[in-house]
Order: C-alpha cells, then structure tokens, then sequence
C-alpha cells in the first residue's frame, strides 16, 4: 500500500556538468559508470537534454539504458519518477549536463539545485593553469544555490600540471583529480557530436582505459546519498494492445529515446526491430517506425533497398500507420544528396529531395500540434528539404517562432522532429493507429 512506502528513496547521485560543450563530461561519466559497475554496483546514468549519442555511450559503460532527462521536453513529472524509479533500483546514479552549467532552460545548475544533487564540474585544463580555480569559482558563484560541490581537471599534460591546478582551487571548492591527455582514451566525433556508440569498434576498451585512469582519484569515491521523492510511473492505457510496431534499428536509423520503446510498450505494443542496412525485410506488423539516424552516410546500400520501400509503399497504400522522423523522413523521400555531393534514389514514398549541407539547418525544441493530439521533442539536422505537399501542421519553438513542417499521405506522418512520447503517450498512441 502507498502509505507503507518511505516518502524519499535514497541513492548516492552526482550531476557532472561544465563550463560549456568538448570539456568532458561524457568522458567522465562513461568512466565513472564503469568504473562503479566493474566493483559490482547497479549504475543508472541519465543525460540532461534531448541528446541521443552521448546515451549510447552511457548505456555500454553502466549496462544498463540512459534516459534523457528534459523538464520542458517531458515535463518535470516525467523527470520525478524516472529518477525514483532509478533510486529504487540502483546503487549509484550519474547525471550528465548539457552544454554549459547555465545553458538551457532550465540550466543544469537550476535542475540539480532542485533535485539536490551535488554538482561536479569538468574543465578542459590543457591550456591552463591558475584559471582553472577561478573557472571553477565562477562556476559555483555566478547563480547563488548552485550546488557545485568540487571541480575535475581534463586533459592534463602532467603532474605538475595537475598540482598548479588543484592549487588554484578556492577552499569551498573540493579537487576531485584530473585525466591526462589520452588519444586512446578519447571519443570519436562527427558533425552531430560523439560517434553512436555502434560505429566505435573499441568502444568498451576505450571506457576502461578511461575507467582505468579515473580509479585512483578522488572522484572515483561513492558520492554521498541524495534524497528522491518515491514516485511510481503513470499508468497508461492499453491503447496499442496486440499491435505489433516494425522500429528500423542499426547505424542508419540509431536515434531512438529508450524511453519512447518503453512507452509504446506500456500502451501494450510489440516491438519488432528490423535493419534496413541488413536487408532485412519489413515484418509482419500493423505499424511502422523509422527514427532519425545517419541515411545520409549509407545512401547506397539504402538505394539498394527496394524490395522494402516496395513493403512500406504497400503498407501506407492499405491505410497503415508510418511515423518517419528526421533521418526517417529524408529515407522516404525520392532522392537524397549526401555531404559529397552524390545523389542516391531512395523509397520515393515521399514526394521531393533532400541536401545535406555542411552548416547546421536547425536545432532546438520544438512543440507540435496533430489531430492525434500534443506532443514534443526537438530537431537537429544539417539537411534541407523541399516535399511537394501541402504541411499537415508545423511545429513552434518555445518562443513562439515557427519550426518543423509536418507532412501526411495517408497515415504516414513525416517530419524532421523527433518526438518525445512520454510527452503525450496518448499522441504517441494515436500516430501508430489508422485512425487519429
């Protein structure tokens, strides 16, 4: 019964967080996390924000998923019982930041404030000395509350070097040891951020390098227990009971929120993951899911793949649901144009083009409004579009401005956002039904 469980669950809990992006923090928390789970501990690592590469490093260096954690994404309830949930499971749990420790909305600092998670921040030190305690001051007395307990030194060349630094340290800001510069240890990037965690071939050696050279510092030290409030799960309704949902899953469709598969479970689906890359063929189900990813890097092997937009083409013709997302969109259109310039044809069941281009074409949170209902998410692309349909809706921007066309033939539904469905399970529901 509810009043026989305690109020708070315990857990020890850390927020790594940073002056701004490339300090480390993924580094980090990888480290940590694997360091813990070799000594045996269950270890639960969530990333701040909608970010869906640095979850996948995360989730091979604990075991166990990462979850994103976004007030404005899934609201602050979605964020509560996840965290409990975790609490309840685990024995260590790490938090990331994103970008800076006051960048978002709300910042990292504001979130761990009220969560009260200690902050530890991560500093880049390979071109410092001195400045890396008056970063670290900044850091901890720029916004009163913000509860940065101690800094970590990155990329350090020595160990003099790390004495300078934790020398400059003030008294109420505690070292917790450095790194050194390690290209062996260090994660491959691409223009969207780290590599997904599948196309880093030594990936695991890599955490336990980086497990290895974090384990005789201070940081490697169980962080103190944090109190969480015990919260269970909302239920949802069986709304997808005995549909079966294809998800495209492999290097060319890799942006999926665990999350989203553990929602669309709790509605009652089954999931069913196919490659594309594979050749695998589209299985027997009553609804499709293709999620963002990298098309662009396997336009080839995509183009080849006939025999399967031949499927879906026949699957949206009997009236079924699809839902394409970013990379899953451009993937249904009739012809994308890569970073090189080569254009690979590709399912057509979209009418238009796609180009890739070197600068960023849009990025950030985004809310949007369906007949299914209302739902949000946020987009990152470096592509441009031109679909010759009429937008079935478009999404807006926090502040209002206008964002992602939506576009609908039949019951597919296509758009560069990817969608948060814990947001709105009863949206998400309704997207992979034939009628809204």
């Amino acid at each position: 019964m509810a009043h026989d469980r305690p109020a708070t669950l315990r857990c020890p809990a850390l927020f790594v967080v940073a002056p701004a992006s490339g300090q480390g923090k993924t580094t980090v928390v990888a480290a940590l996390a694997r360091l813990h789970a070799r000594q045996g501990r269950r270890v639960r690592v969530f990333k701040v924000g909608p970010d869906f590469l640095d979850p996948q490093i995360h989730a091979i260096a604990s075991g166990a998923p990462c979850h994103n954690l976004d007030p404005w994404m899934g609201g602050e309830a979605d964020a509560a019982w996840r965290l409990a949930a975790a609490a309840r499971d685990a024995e260590l749990i790490l938090v990331e930041g994103v970008m800076g420790l006051f960048d978002g909305s709300p910042p990292a600092a504001e979130l761990a404030a009220r969560l009260g998670i200690p902050l530890l921040a991560v500093i880049d030190a390979a071109a410092m000395a001195g400045s890396f305690g008056a970063i670290a001051y900044g850091l901890k007395h720029y916004r009163p509350g913000t509860p940065l307990a101690a800094a970590f030194a990155n990329r350090v060349g020595s160990a003099y070097h790390a004495e300078l630094l934790r020398q400059s340290l003030p008294p109420d800001i505690a070292w917790q040891g450095h790194l050194p510069r390690d290209a062996d240890a260090a994660l491959p990037e691409r223009h969207l951020g780290l590599l997904p965690a599948a196309e880093i071939a030594d990936l695991a050696a890599r955490i336990d390098r980086m497990a290895d050279l974090l384990a005789p510092t201070a940081a490697a030290a169980l962080p103190p227990p944090v109190d969480f409030a015990d919260l269970p799960p909302p239920p949802l309704p069986p709304l997808l009971a005995g549909r079966t949902i294809a998800v495209a899953r492999d290097a060319a469709f890799c942006f999926l929120y665990p999350a989203n598969l553990d929602c669309l479970t709790a509605l009652g689906a089954r999931l069913a993951f196919f490659s594309p890359l594979a050749g695998d063929p589209l299985p027997p189900c009553d609804a499709v899911w293709l999620p963002g990813g990298y098309p662009e890097l396997h336009g080839a092997a995509l183009a080849a793949r006939k025999p399967l937009w031949t499927a879906l083409a026949a699957h949206v013709d009997r009236g079924r649901p699809l839902l394409a997302e970013c990379g899953g969109m451009l993937a249904l259109l009739g012809a994308l144009t890569d970073g090189a310039g080569q254009t690979h044809a590709l399912a057509g069941l979209l009418p238009g083009t796609a180009t890739m281009q070197p600068k960023l074409a849009a990025l950030g949170m985004q809310a949007l409004d369906l007949p299914e209902g209302s739902l949000r998410g946020h987009t990152f692309h470096y592509s441009t579009a031109a679909i010759d349909l009429p937008p079935l809706a478009r999404a807006t921007r926090p502040d209002g401005r206008p964002g992602e066309a939506v576009y609908r033939r039949q019951r597919l539904t296509a758009s560069y956002m990817h969608l948060y469905f814990p947001s709105a399970p009863d949206a998400a529901a309704r997207l992979f039904l034939e009628a809204p």
